[in-house]
């Protein structure tokens, strides 16, 4: 009796062969999954104290009283008109960098180029938005220890609500820039073929993943604030 031996190739596409190591994931990118992950804690934590001071307070803002001016067109009587129009375009700007991402995928530099662009921009209009805001804020008297807001008791809301909001909001806003920085530079390499080159558009997709963590977060910070 004879016995046949399967060959490697056949022993490897077996259903017990194992697949991919789960440790095989590129260096770099992993690193920036660390980043996220910690990056995510301290986020975390301001978005809890928030929450702590604002519902054990006895008296808050209403959002809707507060974000209901649109810069130069409408000072009252839009609430969250403004800040759901930043919201949108920071969305988009995740969609666009998705495409770049795609499109690097496919080595398709022209398009990722021009949706880097599209992403940039996208990150710069809503730093511009924000800029704004707190520029109408500030000439109406809400800065780091000043309250105008009155809640809706008409109760005297303290001082917690404005500086978590810019604390909170600015800590964002310089991921927001930073994000835009790196995009950049990221987007000189494209145009310059430094990716085409090396045959790998790898350096896109980790802006991404960073990119996409900042438009997370922004999610919970326009919950938290402009919803709750």
């Amino acid at each position: 009796m004879s016995t046949t031996v399967a060959p490697i190739d056949r022993i490897k596409t077996t259903p017990w062969a194992g697949g991919r190591s789960p440790f095989s994931i590129e260096y770099g990118k992993m690193m920036m999954w660390f980043f996220l992950l910690s990056d995510a804690f301290t986020f975390s934590a301001l978005l809890i104290a928030y929450g702590a001071l604002r519902f054990s307070a006895k008296a808050w803002p209403m959002p809707d009283e507060v974000f209901q001016s649109i810069p130069f067109i409408k000072e009252h009587g839009a609430p969250l008109v403004f800040v759901g129009l930043m919201t949108f375009i920071l969305i988009m700007s995740s969609v666009t960098m998705v495409l770049a991402v795609e499109a690097g995928h496919r080595g398709a530099k022209k398009e990722v180029v021009n949706w880097m662009i599209l992403t940039v921009i996208g990150g710069i209009i809503f730093l511009s938005c924000q800029a704004l805001e707190w520029t109408h804020l500030h000439e109406e008297g809400a800065w780091w220890g000043s309250n105008p807001f009155k809640s809706a008791t008409g109760l005297d809301t303290g001082t917690n609500f404005t500086n978590l909001f810019f604390t909170i909001t600015g800590f964002h806003g310089f991921h927001v820039f930073s994000g835009v920085i790196i995009n950049i530079v990221i987007l000189i390499n494209v145009i310059k073929g430094t990716y085409e080159k090396r045959g790998s558009y790898l350096m896109v997709e980790k802006v991404g993943l960073y990119w996409h963590f900042v438009d997370l977060v922004w999610v919970f910070v326009f919950t938290f604030f402009y919803l709750v």
